[in-house]
């Protein structure tokens, strides 16, 4: 028998613990902890305790599979390649569309960009950044010069006063919830805002329990109470930003006086009053935030808001403070960097930009050149063109993304979907996407690729291969160099390892530059940017000057707008949407971790208790929830932790699948879709 310890990163949430898997005669069977990581100490949640259970399911996709007369039959790489490779030869670039995946490494990731623009020629690439953190991008990026968290995991520690919005922390980033709780050991005050008293909420000092939605005029009713008592960074505010007079004029409008602020949020005046004080009081004060701010038609409003406080506060490029928007995937801030973005390259350079498309056709070498330098799709306007627009897109590729559970309104996914001629995906197990495709290619999970992963702090770190994969299943990057040299472009992916396009990337990257393997064999990793080699990269951003070619951050006043849709006399509640501690995302992973699946087996519905009783609902019993989307049947959680009008699902499991119920209502610029405030109806269902 042969024991080994292989230390990598957990595939789960952006936090970026490391830990070590355990492996027996050549096979995954365990998780020990690895105490030399700064991020987790040795400490995991329980996902990463049970990361290692899915590996070998006997389940896992081991052979390409080619769909014949509505049957998946096993097919060779070659054939499945030629048929690939025939039809996607058959089409225009802009018949064509690529997803990318949050849950593959940067390598992966890069080569996919890579084969998108310059294979395919399309302008069509994107990943589920787009359902999670577009308007951070977008937001952060028009206030700051980068789309990025400020600050470091490690910094929350050290912070006076935690304001917590739309994320429940301890649940959704458990690791990152121990640095909350280690600076209220230190003495910080912890304000939490959500419309549930969660798990997170019962740490805090002040919990403020508000309507989804109504986030930027709490943050304009704090900034109008600021400035009314003489709080603000005045220092700051001179030399570091501009266009102050231009918030100033529309947060001390009348509508953003605390009452007013009450009546929209719920939340009564006393609690905003103590929270802004302790918040512009504190020497170092940080937001953290996740979905709950950015998963709506106002995403980059609500975000461009944070921003401004925080300028307003002077809480950036210092310790304890900072903009800290947490990562949902653990690797969504890496597929973003690497470009599957419709916009831009690597590191956030514009393909509209000549200077930065000439560099992508010099160093790559195309000799037919790359995509046309425009804009592209969103995987949210990619649905809509499917069913709005036949015939306009064809053919799509998916590497590791499931949008028939993850995106919103699934029954106009399914109809996108089934729109299309060709649909190929690469994946792990079978997914309720791939059972869609026509060829479904069998790629490898973490536990068995060596790569990296960028967390939520833009912390770069590696995955170690533990064992082999199984089947025929190969690397994602290895597939598509492999499909790339059956469409003649092998001399653009002669890659023989991931760390040869890993220092592509860095060539082609600025913030990447100054990164190698060598490097992230640290326990530590490195964060971008990184420029050169001597560099020991960047846990806080912003010190002394913003990202913004002039330096200065930018006030962007921002009036309060309601959600897209609101209850009614028909559909009288709220419905939010989030995930819970024992699983992630759409569960094709957890859902086959056995542990966590005994732990939560299926989804549930919560409902007030005042609630609950006017509808004759009582706990644990079936209901029928419906929106103007769809209707599901799941189990009632009756519970005084969630407000009055106001519902919560998890969007974890297919059976009772929350995005039935969402509205895929879009932000005006980050086209992110608002998944956290939808009107619907529970009943009770009526038995024959």
């Amino acid at each position: 028998m042969e024991m080994k310890y292989v230390r990598t990163t957990c595939p789960y949430c952006g936090t970026g613990c490391s830990f070590n898997l355990v492996v027996k005669d050549g096979k995954v069977c365990g998780v020990q902890p690895y105490h030399r990581s700064p991020v987790n100490e040795g400490k995991v949640c329980p996902k990463g305790t049970y990361a290692w259970e899915f590996v070998n399911r006997e389940d896992r996709l081991t052979t390409p599979l080619i769909k014949k007369d509505g049957k998946f039959v096993e097919a060779t790489w070659d054939e499945a390649y030629d048929l690939i490779a025939q039809k996607f030869k058959s089409y225009k670039p802009d018949e064509m569309a690529c997803l990318s995946s949050a849950r593959t490494s940067n390598e992966d990731n890069y080569a996919l960009m890579k084969f998108a623009r310059g294979v395919l020629k399309t302008r069509h690439i994107d990943h589920c950044a787009r359902l999670c953190h577009a308007s951070t991008v977008a937001g952060l990026a028009a206030s700051f010069g980068s789309g990025a968290m400020t600050n470091s995991i490690l910094d929350i520690a050290q912070s006076k006063c935690l304001f917590i919005l739309g994320s429940n922390t301890f649940e959704q980033h458990p690791l990152i919830g121990r640095k909350i709780a280690q600076a209220k050991m230190n003495g910080a005050k912890i304000i939490y805002a959500d419309p549930r008293f969660t798990a997170t909420g019962k740490q805090a000092d002040l919990y403020m329990q508000f309507r989804s939605g109504s986030d930027v005029a709490i943050l304009n009713g704090m900034m109008q109470y600021i400035i009314q008592n003489g709080w603000e960074d005045k220092e700051f505010i001179e030399k570091r930003t501009k266009d102050y007079e231009k918030l100033k004029a529309v947060v001390m409008k009348p509508e953003y006086n605390f009452e007013n602020v009450s009546k929209i949020s719920g939340i009564p005046v006393e609690q905003l009053k103590q929270a802004t004080e302790w918040f512009a009081k504190s020497e170092a004060s940080a937001i953290l935030y996740s979905m709950g701010i950015t998963q709506h038609t106002t995403g980059v409003d609500n975000v461009k808001s944070v921003a401004n406080i925080q300028m307003l506060t002077g809480n950036l490029g210092k310790p304890g403070a900072g903009v800290n928007a947490l990562r949902g995937q653990n690797n969504v801030q890496g597929a973003c960097d690497m470009g599957a973005l419709p916009v831009s390259f690597t590191g956030y350079q514009k393909v509209t930009d000549p200077a930065a498309y000439k560099k992508f056709v010099d160093a790559w070498g195309f000799p037919d050149g790359i995509c046309e330098p425009k804009n592209g799709y969103e995987v949210t306007v990619m649905m809509d063109v499917l069913t709005d627009k036949p015939g306009e897109l064809k053919a799509m590729y998916i590497m590791g993304e499931n949008p028939m559970l993850s995106d919103p309104d699934l029954t106009h996914v399914e109809h996108a979907l089934k729109s299309l001629e060709f649909l190929v995906v690469q994946d792990i197990f079978m997914t309720e996407t791939a059972a869609l495709a026509d060829v479904v290619l069998p790629a490898t999970c973490y536990a068995e690729k060596t790569g990296t992963q960028t967390s939520t702090e833009r912390r770069v770190q590696m995955w170690h291969k533990a064992q082999e994969a199984p089947g025929q299943a190969k690397l994602d990057w290895q597939i598509i160099s492999e499909l790339a040299a059956k469409m003649g472009y092998g001399a653009q992916f002669a890659y023989k390892s991931s760390e040869e396009i890993f220092d592509e990337i860095a060539a082609v990257t600025p913030s990447y530059h100054g990164m190698s393997y060598a490097r992230l064999e640290k326990p530590e990793g490195l964060h971008w940017p990184c420029p050169t080699a001597e560099h020991p990269g960047t846990p806080i951003l912003h010190i002394g000057k913003f990202s913004h070619p002039d330096g200065f951050g930018v006030f962007f006043p921002i009036e309060w707008k309601p959600p897209a849709e609101v209850p009614d006399a028909e559909y009288p509640l709220i419905l939010t949407t989030g995930r819970c501690l024992f699983h992630w995302h759409t569960g094709s992973m957890t859902r086959r971790s056995e542990h966590l699946n005994a732990e939560v087996p299926t989804g549930w519905i919560e409902i007030n208790p005042e609630d609950a009783k006017a509808l004759g609902i009582v706990d644990g019993e079936m209901v029928k929830a419906t929106s103007r989307r769809g209707t599901i049947n799941v189990p009632a959680k009756v519970t005084k932790d969630i407000m009055k009008g106001v519902t919560f699902m998890p969007f974890h499991f297919a059976e009772c699948a929350a995005n039935v119920l969402t509205n895929n209502a879009l932000d005006p610029v980050a086209k992110i879709p608002e998944f956290k405030a939808c009107a619907v109806k529970v009943e009770k269902i009526q038995e024959a």
